[in-house]
């Protein structure tokens, strides 16, 4: 079968976006919050209150995004991070369970909880969060060019990064904390009256509109101790350099990671990849867009291994190995179409990775305000990946080397039909956007 070529770019968004059926809608969206609640009975520092931010349309993203530099140590930091979260993530699932993660929302999130930090709450958070030889001037320049650089990449790739602060009416910020939130983050900042019933439906219909509607809610309730909440929202949307033929997709037996077989639909596509393989896995990269600024990442254990022993090799170290190890080679996949959605509190996995001081009544968060304490880390994704590619958002709330020549080979044929792990990075900065292993294609 010849892989289709990609044609009608704006026709077809258009189509999509505006609801004309072309198959089933693909998406990926993430969101993260940190929640914080006071500690102790008396008023929190009223130097300066935080102002809210009403009808100030976002900035553009910058034409000279393309010019942008990442800064390599912060990279790094975020997918050394990224994969210590899925591994603590992994243990404490279920092997039949799917997960999905967007490292990058986790860390934005905390990261900005980070700039209030001082102490050894401070400490513990750079450890967590890897940060450790990178200064805070250092990592909030970094996370201005990485949004600028990251934000819709191309024509046909969506990406969208967006943060803010809610805090209670009754609760003051001190100033510079808020200017950075606000000059390097981009972050809305708004007062709220937590006691108002509407409060996490304001909340919420930021996230929902941040993430085109994907997640519906981060926040359920608010205790009435909270006094404040640092959100993240990212959403993708893209669709494949070379786009899977729906006539080509037939149901084909899925082995899930409880044993049992079931029928699911298997798209089928034949060409030209990125591809390695070694003795415990078939990997294969799925660009998207025209310029193949982002691609999917698709890991599969071989027959006689599983997810559990690929998990025990999956680390940063290991990652950049593979990386520089995949090759132009001809062959054939058949890839499930699948969606998930993933919501997770945080707070153990954290506290497991180092950092279980930001949760506790010796938490220092006085860069922020006086009396803080983180009390819930909260993450949601969605994920959708079809013939057409690939949407998906997420949400986190923080409350608070040369080669050889080689020999022509042989065309791979790699049949993902049993558990897999799976990445999409953005390959020009090498940063990891979302994670996951998808035990069972819903």
């Amino acid at each position: 079968m010849n892989r289709q070529k990609f044609s009608g770019v704006k026709n077809s968004f258009l189509q999509r976006r505006y609801g004309v059926s072309l198959g089933r809608r693909y998406v990926l969206a993430a969101a993260s919050v940190v929640l914080f609640s006071v500690l102790g009975c008396s008023q929190v520092d009223t130097k300066t209150r935080a102002v809210a931010e009403t009808g100030i349309p976002k900035p553009e993203p910058s034409l000279q995004k393309k010019t942008v530099i990442p800064n390599t140590k912060v990279v790094n930091a975020n997918n050394k991070f990224g994969f210590k979260l899925f591994s603590e993530v992994a243990k404490r699932e279920s092997n039949a369970k799917n997960i999905s993660v967007s490292p990058t929302s986790v860390a934005i999130a905390l990261a900005m909880t980070y700039n209030g930090a001082s102490g050894l709450t401070q400490k513990a958070m750079a450890k967590t969060l890897e940060l450790q030889g990178i200064t805070l001037p250092e990592l909030n320049s970094a996370y201005t060019e990485l949004n600028q650089l990251l934000q819709n990449p191309e024509q046909n790739v969506q990406l969208t990064i967006a943060n803010s602060l809610w805090v209670n009416q009754d609760i003051s910020l001190r100033p510079d904390f808020l200017q950075r939130t606000r000059d390097f983050y981009q972050a809305k900042v708004a007062n709220l009256d937590f006691q108002n019933p509407s409060a996490p439906s304001t909340i919420n219909n930021w996230v929902k509109e941040n993430t085109k509607g994907k997640i519906n809610n981060i926040v359920d309730k608010i205790e009435p101790d909270q006094a404040l909440f640092l959100i993240n929202a990212i959403y993708f949307k893209g669709q494949w350099s070379e786009k899977f033929d729906k006539s080509q997709t037939q149901p084909q037996t899925f082995y899930t990671a409880s044993g049992q077989q079931k029928q699911h639909p298997m798209m089928s596509q034949k060409g030209e990849y990125r591809y390695y393989e070694n003795p415990q896995f078939q990997a294969v990269s799925l660009p998207y867009g025209q310029n193949k600024k982002v691609s999917l990442y698709v890991f599969l254990p071989k027959q006689n291994s599983n997810l559990k022993a690929f998990y025990q090799n999956l680390n940063a170290e290991n990652w950049e190995k593979w990386m520089s190890q995949f090759d132009s080679r001809e062959g054939s996949i058949r890839l499930p179409r699948f969606q998930t959605d993933y919501d997770i509190t945080l707070n153990d996995t954290l506290k497991a990775l180092g950092m279980g001081e930001a949760f506790t009544n010796k938490a220092n968060f006085s860069g922020m305000a006086d009396q803080l304490a983180i009390s819930q880390v909260r993450h949601k994704t969605v994920i959708e990946v079809n013939e057409e590619g690939t949407e998906a958002s997420a949400a986190t709330s923080v409350g608070m080397v040369p080669t050889s020549l080689r020999q022509p080979q042989e065309p791979f044929e790699m049949i993902v039909n049993r558990p897999f792990f799976y990445a999409i990075r953005d390959n020009q900065s090498k940063n990891i956007l979302f994670m996951g292993a998808i035990s069972e294609p819903g």
